[in-house]
């Protein structure tokens, strides 16, 4: 890469860290209780610019050093706090963070790209299930600290990079006529999400588990 190409890159980089410094001063300076719309955009909007300079910063990486795609994001994942496991025929991932709004690639990039390779390297050493028919839970959780506005429609939500993702690994295909997609909303002490996929048979026996388990949970 030419230097004059690697400069515009890295000087782009940095005034979006000034917008995020700025944004994070705003943050900090406005009553949560009083105004809490307008914290929710604000801290809405620090998330996203900062998941889009960790995705500018990778390409960087990539394009000019000899560090390997795939092993930068499998650290990413470990880093990210990426959780994989399966229990009773249910495969469970556990994401550190909320699912970014649809048509947002480069944030969608920024936890779907880790995902892929500690999806890779579990199915290394780990046999994964391959379903024909299946049902995918996505278990969106928000901190109780923070107001109500800060929940989103499921709708507004980026699930099917997310998905596509999943399905290469464990799913014959993820048509809608081999798969059902069902989300609900918790409330926790901290913002993540977990994603359950399992045959379809699991599912009232994973729901009536879930319920019995959790205090909030939406109506099926």
């Amino acid at each position: 890469m030419e230097r004059k190409i690697l400069s515009q890159r890295i000087n782009k980089i940095l005034e979006d860290l000034i917008k995020l410094q700025n944004t994070l001063y705003a943050m900090d300076s406005t009553d949560i209780e009083q105004y809490p719309d307008n914290y929710a955009l604000l801290s809405t909007d620090a998330a996203l610019r900062s998941e889009l300079i960790t995705c500018r910063i990778r390409h960087l990486i990539y394009g000019t050093t000899n560090v390997k795609k795939n092993e930068y994001l499998t650290s990413a994942g470990i880093v990210q706090g990426i959780r994989i496991s399966e229990e009773n025929g249910t495969l469970n991932i556990s994401l550190p963070c909320l699912l970014p709004k649809r048509k947002q690639r480069k944030n969608s990039e920024f936890i779907t790209d880790p995902l892929y390779f500690t999806l890779s390297q579990y199915a290394d050493s780990h046999p994964l299930p391959k379903f024909s028919h299946c049902v995918v839970c996505f278990s969106h959780i928000y901190n109780r600290d923070f107001p109500i506005s800060h929940i989103r429609d499921y709708d507004n939500l980026e699930l099917k990079q997310l998905l596509d993702v999943i399905a290469a690994f464990v799913m014959e295909d993820d048509s809608g006529l081999l798969c059902d997609a069902y989300n609900t909303t918790e409330i926790g002490d901290h913002d993540g999400t977990c994603i359950c996929v399992m045959g379809k048979e699991r599912f009232p026996e994973w729901i009536k588990e879930r319920e019995n388990r959790l205090k909030s949970i939406s109506d099926f």
